[in-house]
């Protein structure tokens, strides 16, 4: 198995200098002057860490940690059953301003299909849930976000399948999201669960849009992270920059991936 260009034990190896030679941070990153934000992308495992603790406040914290302006989530409501949302909401907003984007026909649940978007400041004009092809129940929820009288941003937050072929196919459903001819700044957060890059990646069509993308940074298994599953991709050259995995001694409890976070300029 190759990553990356690497074996695995390469990688793994790769993985543990890097760790060693990164000190942990429990603060949040520090921001430059200017319009950046903070994004971030977070696979909360439906709150169960890494000892198998469901453990909805641990999550919170870790999202405390980042203190982002925009964060999607996945699997932040049960798979089965009622779908119920996992996280208090309400606490989460009075302690970090976050919001999430209104979902339609969601019962308990906080999202769509697991995947939660949660924003610090703007007005949401309009918002698209979409079921995304496969064997699984996988979507995609598009926001629409003014953030104030001058800018305005969408984000589409996705988690997509396992298999390769379905990931293929989910990859075109977004890209026939951008096919519009708006050129509005387009931010893609989530958990694409395609650990190969090159040739051989099913998000090879994201290209097209998305151009260069930055780095792909190993965020799986939060112990020691191998994997780049979770991405962070701009429509616009240098849109993103300053992507790394959110790796503190909380994180890597919190769940089995490692929160990806990113600086976006607009």
């Amino acid at each position: 198995m190759e990553i990356n260009g690497r074996n695995l034990p390469e990688t793994v190896l790769l993985s543990i200098r890097h760790r060693k030679a990164r000190k942990a941070k429990a603060t949040p990153r520090k921001r430059v002057d200017g319009p950046e934000m903070v994004v971030a992308s977070y696979n909360v495992h439906k709150c169960i860490g890494t000892d198998r603790k469901f453990d909805p406040e641990r999550t919170a914290r870790v999202i405390r940690e980042i203190s982002p302006d925009v964060i999607a989530l996945q699997e932040a409501d049960n798979r089965f059953g009622d779908r119920a949302g996992l996280l208090d909401l309400a606490r989460l907003e009075h302690e970090t301003g976050l919001v999430p984007v209104p979902v339609s026909g969601n019962g308990k649940g906080h999202g769509w299909r697991g995947n939660v978007l949660l924003f610090k400041r703007g007005t949401v004009r309009d918002v698209h849930q979409i079921k995304l092809p496969g064997l699984e129940p996988r979507g995609a929820l598009v926001a629409e976000i003014d953030l104030d009288e001058k800018r305005s941003l969408r984000v589409i937050a996705a988690h997509l399948g396992l298999l390769r072929r379905s990931r293929s196919e989910q990859a075109r459903v977004v890209l026939d999201i951008m096919s519009s001819a708006d050129e509005r700044p387009t931010l893609l957060l989530g958990d694409l669960n395609e650990w190969r890059l090159g040739n051989r990646s099913a998000l090879n069509t994201l290209h097209t849009t998305f151009g260069h993308t930055p780095p792909a940074v190993p965020t799986f298994p939060s112990g020691l992270p191998v994997l780049a599953l979770d991405r962070i991709m701009g429509n616009r050259n240098d849109m993103v920059s300053a992507v790394e995995a959110h790796d503190t001694p909380l994180s890597r409890v919190a769940s089995d991936h490692l929160p990806l976070t990113a600086f976006v300029h607009l």
